[in-house]
């Protein structure tokens, strides 16, 4: 499982939507633009209901934090991951910093700023239609699994795919059996 930018396969789409937000006097930021690239997982059977954003600047062009972010309820998590420890419930339900994913130093001041972002509802039904747009794509497209992705392999003792940052064997190991 890896997580794939929208714009990759909805580039129009990404173009007028992808959510990008100015930051001026800000004392824990840089001034200028931060853009949210978001990105989601090419498993067509994971259920996930998270996006991953890489946090770019204009300046950088580099991402400067990489962020999940889940809008269903813990509840919702909680079952999906089979699991109900509160501290993962929390990260997966997000906005939560991806463990698994080099942060620049500016990686907790943009962790708030998204925390403000998700808190618009129309940006949030927003990703909830790019999640849907996506899995039907992804759904469409690798209905029989790939050869080459098959050299892949995710070893058991490492780290999750998913960002949960658990050991795969503890994660989405389990799921993929089932």
């Amino acid at each position: 499982m890896f997580y794939v930018p929208f714009y990759q396969y909805f580039p129009e789409i990404a173009k007028q939507e992808t959510r990008t937000a100015f930051v001026l006097n800000d004392s824990a930021l840089p001034n200028g633009d931060y853009s949210f690239i978001d990105t989601y997982c090419d498993d067509p059977d994971c259920d996930c209901r998270r996006v991953i954003f890489y946090v770019v600047s204009s300046a950088s062009k580099k991402p400067l934090a990489v962020i999940a972010y889940g809008w269903e309820n813990k509840r919702y998590y909680a079952k999906w991951f089979g699991d109900n420890d509160p501290e993962m419930l929390n990260d997966l339900k997000g906005p939560a910093l991806n463990v698994g994913s080099p942060q620049s130093r500016y990686a907790p001041a943009l962790l708030k700023l998204v925390a403000e972002v998700v808190q618009d509802k129309a940006y949030v039904e927003r990703l909830k239609n790019h999640y849907a747009l996506f899995k039907a794509h992804i759904k469409k497209t690798k209905a029989v699994k790939s050869p080459a992705r098959s050299a892949n392999i995710i070893g058991r003792n490492d780290p999750c795919p998913c960002g949960s940052g658990k050991k795969y064997k503890k994660c989405c190991l389990g799921k993929l059996r089932a």
